[in-house]
């Protein structure tokens, strides 16, 4: 596949070191999932711990949904941890069908030795096996118990902010919706990393990227297709799986989104963030110019990915400083 015209030079040439499997999901079905969560699993759990000085990690089984099964969630705490930190509680990426944990196990370390929180992963149930509403359900369930365990773990239960990439991104975009219309937990901050937001694949990009380094249209066909079956692109998807579906913003926590130039997120990101704003929600929005999607994890030492992690890091100390 041909380089984008814009792709970033320094991207293009960490792409060159960088091994980026290839699958067509236009070609894929869903018997073949089974073997390539096998193959994700026994690469992550081969992986080294993450660089730089220890973070405690626990995993719990904490209730889930009711009357479903209970949910994995990871508890990453700063060594020596005193006090009440801030928390962020996170949702990993994998377009709705893929993913674990253990994907963010190198992201999570970072950001609480750099932003000096608490975090807390959810392992969230996967399409196609388990469509909407499972995998929004298992993460608000997940939510709901940090929320009430905030002590136990050393955090503080008016600092949390929800946070994820990709479909974690939009998972925690519709956590966040139900955390405002339940009424309960208190979010202070939502982190929106490249989230996927919307089902209907109308939006210009969406179309533009037929083609793409790492998630393409017929990959995000697949995603959302798992997700909602035949409803997708129809009337009757509730906002809390495609939150760009929800007609009222208002009320919602302060956000950060981020998105790449170059991928198929990129105008419902826009559009989320401008809604935001629209709605009277704090917003703060960056585009990386020349990125694709997931550009940071697979060429981290390049500068625009450096600069990405600061930003967020920075945001997040900002959005969680004791005196806001």
């Amino acid at each position: 596949m041909p380089l984008h015209p814009n792709l970033d030079p320094e991207l293009a040439a960490g792409l060159e070191r960088a091994f980026i499997p290839p699958i067509d999901f236009a070609r894929l079905s869903p018997q073949d999932l089974p073997e390539l969560r096998r193959r994700m699993a026994a690469g992550f759990a081969a992986m080294p711990p993450p660089a730089g000085p220890a973070v405690e990690i626990e995993d719990r089984q904490v209730p889930g949904p009711d009357g479903e099964p209970d949910i994995r969630l990871r508890i990453y705490r700063p060594p020596a941890a005193r006090g009440q930190s801030p928390c962020l509680y996170w949702i990993h990426g994998g377009g709705m069908i893929l993913g674990m944990v253990e994907m963010d196990d190198a992201r999570m370390a970072s950001f609480v030795r750099d932003a000096g929180c608490v975090a807390v992963s959810v392992e969230y149930r996967l399409a196609p096996e388990h469509p909407h509403p499972a995998p929004v359900e298992d993460c608000y369930a997940g939510l709901v118990w940090t929320a009430k365990n905030a002590g136990e773990l050393g955090a503080d239960p008016d600092r949390i902010v929800v946070g994820g990439a990709s479909a974690g991104g939009g998972l925690a975009a519709g956590t966040v919706l139900l955390a405002r219309d339940r009424g309960t937990p208190a979010v202070a901050f939502q982190l929106l990393l490249s989230p996927m937001l919307d089902d209907r694949g109308i939006t210009p990009s969406s179309r533009e990227f037929e083609e793409a380094l790492t998630w393409n249209r017929a990959a995000n066909a697949f995603g959302w297709t798992a997700l909602l079956g035949t409803a997708a692109g129809t009337d009757g998807v509730s906002p809390y799986a495609a939150p760009a579906r929800a007609a009222d913003l208002r009320g919602l926590p302060p956000a950060y989104i981020d998105v790449g130039e170059l991928e198929i997120f990129r105008d419902e990101c826009l559009h989320h963030a401008r809604r935001l704003v629209q709605a009277g929600v704090s917003t703060e929005f960056h585009l990386y110019p020349g990125a694709f999607h997931g550009f940071d994890a697979m060429v981290p030492d390049a500068e625009l990915s450096r600069r990405a992690a600061a930003d967020r890091v920075a945001a997040l100390k900002r959005a969680l400083a004791p005196d806001r």
